[in-house]
């Protein structure tokens, strides 16, 4: 798969089997979003890869998931994430901001899930309290985000948008991703 092929394949996933992804599968993701962008090359990111299934009740309980469809895009008892990625910002190495590196990062987490087979959520709507607690996370690092994945057990499928961004879920339960057509966002300056 190419890189192009994988961009436009990644869907977010909220369903999962229940098959464990391999450690070693794992680290290399975290391998590939290492090697991100980083403002000044400073690389405050750290990262938490979970995959005990109580530590994964925790954080599960920390997340919100799909706002505009809750609590049907929920993952249900059975099909939650079989692995999680926090991602923490240093403050020691970057005492404000970072965000533009998680997301490099992150994008890279999420392409190269795609390319091994993996479905993933990026989750932004955390309880950073009760996530720090659950998982002893010391002060000195901002917990920015929560990358869920596991092996897919749904194929959102992306549509052309018509009138609104919000996802939604047919009467089968399959998900709709809109997506704002190319020619409604790209200006060619020649």
């Amino acid at each position: 798969m190419d890189v192009f092929d994988a961009i436009m394949k990644r869907r977010t996933i909220r369903r999962f089997t229940q098959e464990r992804v391999p450690l070693d599968l794992l680290k290399k993701l975290i391998d590939g979003a290492r090697v991100a962008p980083s403002g000044a090359n400073l690389q405050p990111l750290k990262y938490i890869v979970c995959t005990s299934p109580e530590k994964n009740a925790a954080i599960f309980d920390c997340l919100k998931w799909a706002g505009y469809i809750a609590p049907a895009g929920n993952p249900p008892e059975g099909e939650r994430p079989t692995a999680y990625v926090i991602v923490l910002i240093d403050k020691d190495i970057l005492p404000r901001g970072g965000e533009r590196d998680v997301g490099a990062a992150v994008e890279n987490i999420l392409l190269a899930a795609v390319e091994a087979g993996i479905g993933s959520c990026w989750i932004c709507s955390v309880d950073t309290k009760r996530l720090g607690k659950a998982l002893n996370i010391a002060d000195k690092y901002v917990i920015d985000t929560v990358v869920a994945l596991g092996y897919p057990n749904e194929s959102p499928r992306m549509i052309d948008m018509e009138d609104s961004v919000r996802y939604y879920k047919d009467q089968n339960g399959r998900l709709h991703v809109p997506k704002r057509a190319l020619g409604s966002i790209l200006k060619v300056v020649e």
